[in-house]
């Protein structure tokens, strides 16, 4: 009886699918996901107070942007480590050295992240302090204290944040390109694309470009986008893991 249950349509498929469900296949499609997450979570991070001229006044009275923005944040730290973690035990096949240094790269990049939150809750205290001293000297302290940490919080999320990040990227990206694990065209576009958003973050820190400012945009977006084809490639196909060693 045990050996016809075996032997039927039934049993063939379910045995098909548990070969083609690995630990591989399932790790890239969790890390796939992971990569949308952070997407999301990154765009929901924004906090639209902070980019308008007069935003230190506002800032109280829209607090609950704020709060969101961090919440979120938070949420893409976790995203982007699990991503990391998950793929590590594939990477590590390939590499252990280079799959160790991109998982260095992006837990420091997660501390950096978190700094950012921490920024822009002490962000939040200045602009109550402002509120409650407007009409006194010390609010024009306040304001330049609440200026710097901003453009400070910018600097680490747009440069700090990107540059480790992308130092990270590369390593993952030529462990792709070495072992063939997605095609040779996305690990490429992925390798100019760590080029390009490095090169942004040189001149935001350089003041050639603003954060908000269609340059910017432009430098970064390949990137973006190519993360983007990876989530999705890795959902629907996975990464070809057949010349690791094993």
């Amino acid at each position: 009886m045990d050996r016809e249950h075996a032997a039927s349509p039934g049993g063939a498929t379910e045995a098909v699918g548990r070969t083609r469900t690995t630990p591989d296949r399932r790790a890239a499609t969790t890390a796939g996901a992971l990569v949308l997450v952070a997407f999301l979570a990154g765009i929901l991070s924004v906090v639209p107070v902070l980019e308008e001229p007069d935003y230190l006044g506002s800032v109280t009275e829209r607090r609950g942007e704020l709060i969101a923005g961090a919440l979120f944040q938070v949420v893409m730290v976790a995203a982007y480590a699990g991503f990391a973690l998950v793929l590590h035990p594939i990477l590590r096949r390939a590499s252990p050295a280079l799959s160790v240094g991109f998982v260095g790269f992006r837990l420091v990049m997660c501390g950096f992240h978190l700094l950012a939150v921490v920024m822009l809750s002490l962000l939040l205290d200045l602009a109550q302090g402002y509120d409650a001293a407007i009409g006194t000297p010390a609010a024009e302290t306040y304001a330049i204290l609440a200026e710097t940490m901003r453009n400070g919080r910018d600097l680490v999320n747009h440069v700090v944040v990107i540059t480790t990040m992308g130092l990270g990227d590369l390593l993952l990206l030529v462990l792709l390109l070495r072992w063939r694990m997605v095609p040779a065209w996305l690990s490429v576009w992925g390798l100019a694309g760590v080029a390009s958003a490095i090169a942004a973050s040189i001149l935001l820190l350089a003041g050639v470009v603003d954060v908000v400012s269609a340059p910017y945009l432009a430098l970064t977006a390949p990137l973006a986008v190519q993360g983007l084809v990876l989530a999705g490639w890795l959902i629907v196909r996975g990464l070809d893991t057949a010349r690791l060693p094993k």
